[in-house]
């Protein structure tokens, strides 16, 4: 069935905590490849593309616009709007500025909202609960996609309904529920008349509009401010300033708790992706339960997931039982599968007793390609950069710093001053502090150098800009 008159909206940018390390505040989990070669950013986007929805609008933040529009290429996806916001001001003012901007191209649009990170087993039945959810909205109601559980869950929010649900068909709820301690979410698994909220709602663009304007107000102003004063920056729109004005709340507590909303019953094998439990669910398990993701052995171990994501590292597991052991370069972490939801709580601890690990990588996504931090000590650090074919570094000078590049991979036009040259494979060039300096690829392959650092300070914000092809500050 064609949803042609569907058009996502789809939230991504949130920082990632619960699946760490691999997912950090530097590259959170809707952007890392969990199963495949696509991320969960991709999947989603496959997913919706294939129901039929086009031109999907994305909601993403300052950090994360460059990997967002990288991901895009990837798919191909050419008619996908990126809307930056300025601050992150949870779910409320992301979809209403959503919807104002899709109102403002169609006034009869249908906006389908989704989380950039879940999972969904059954496309098919979620199709179907989809062509059931687009009669009610175009009578203008808000529609909540309910997910029936299938075990007793502390991890997710809850709707409870007036009546047992039946799959696919729209009814009235009573109400929603926080998340619940585990004795609360065994009685409504047995009661039977609750659903997990999955975060997934469906709405024409004029509906949820008025619904913040009579419940939200401030959400709303702020918003509609912060629309006029949207700029065009490179292939992105930029919200206003006055984003950062609106309430921080989510579109939960900001309308849908407030409107005579419909609940529509799907049962689709959904995830939310929030633990390493969720990802061990998904994962393809041998005859032991036990889920491997690259480099592992595992000896005697059962109902574990054993993951390593750095080429190299092998992760050896011996006699482990409802353990998850992931593995990356500069990171371990070793939890019961029961417990993984309290990974946030030790990035938080991480984060505080200033441990690097807790947000960034060793490798640092940019617009023009990576950097990795091979070494370290108190006055030099030795990176590997990578830049893309035809992806050129800002124009720049150091306070702090002075660099020497060695070209082993490719061919780099290196500027130092007024002077601009090619340096080939084995030539190196030196950049004395405070010189004027940019670095690019010409070439059709990558770019790969070797960067030696030496300084008083080695810090990322040692860098005065003076011109940027990719309009950062």
């Amino acid at each position: 069935m064609s949803h042609a008159k569907v058009r996502p909206v789809i939230l991504c940018g949130g920082s990632g905590k619960r699946l760490w390390p691999v997912s950090r505040k530097s590259r959170p989990k809707q952007f890392v490849r969990l199963f495949g070669q696509e991320s969960l950013l991709q999947t989603t986007l496959r997913r919706l593309e294939e129901m039929g929805c086009v031109n999907p609008l994305l909601m993403t933040a300052e950090d994360y616009r460059f990997v967002v529009q990288e991901q895009l290429a990837e798919m191909g996806l050419g008619g996908a709007s990126v809307v930056v916001e300025p601050t992150p001001r949870n779910t409320g003012p992301a979809i209403c500025a959503a919807a104002g901007l899709a109102f403002a191209d169609d006034p009869e649009a249908l906006l389908l909202v989704a989380p950039s990170d879940h999972h969904i087993g059954d496309v098919t039945a979620f199709g179907q609960a989809l062509a059931a959810g687009i009669e009610q909205a175009l009578d203008g109601r808000i529609v909540t996609f309910g997910i029936r559980p299938d075990r007793a869950e502390t991890g997710y929010g809850y709707i409870e309904t007036a009546e047992r649900p039946q799959d696919g068909i729209a009814q009235t709820f009573q109400r929603f529920v926080e998340k619940p301690d585990l004795a609360g979410a065994q009685l409504m698994q047995e009661s039977g008349r609750y659903l997990w909220n999955a975060g997934i709602f469906l709405f024409s663009a004029r509906s949820i509009l008025a619904a913040f304007g009579t419940h939200a107000p401030g959400v709303a102003l702020a918003v509609k401010a912060s629309i006029a004063s949207s700029r065009p920056d490179l292939s992105f729109l930029r919200l206003g300033p006055e984003f950062a004005e609106a309430p921080e709340i989510s579109v939960d507590y900001a309308v849908l708790e407030h409107v005579a909303g419909v609940v529509i019953p799907v049962s689709a094998r959904w995830n939310d992706m929030g633990s390493w439990r969720s990802v061990w669910q998904e994962s393809v398990r041998d005859g032991q339960e036990v889920a491997r993701s690259g480099e592992v052995t595992a000896i005697g171990c059962a109902d574990s997931l054993l993951r390593s994501d750095e080429p190299g590292v092998h992760l050896v597991g011996i006699g482990l039982k409802n353990i998850a052991a992931v593995a990356t370069r500069d990171g371990v972490l070793i939890t019961d599968l029961d417990a993984t939801q309290s990974v946030s709580e030790a990035v938080i601890h991480l984060q505080k007793a200033g441990v690097k690990q807790a947000d960034d990588f060793p490798r640092q996504a940019r617009p023009w390609g990576h950097y990795e931090t091979l070494a370290m000590g108190p006055r030099f650090q030795v990176k590997s950069i990578v830049v893309k074919p035809g992806g050129q570094l800002s124009l720049q000078s150091h306070v702090h710093r002075a660099e020497h590049w060695v070209v082993v991979e490719g061919t780099a036009q290196v500027t130092v001053g007024q002077e601009a040259r090619l340096v080939g494979e084995n030539q190196s060039v030196y950049i004395p502090l405070g010189a004027v300096h940019r670095l690019a690829n010409p070439g059709k392959l990558p770019l790969r150098l070797i960067e030696v650092q030496t300084g008083a300070y080695l810090g990322e914000d040692d860098i005065r800009r003076y011109e940027d092809v990719y309009a950062r500050k």
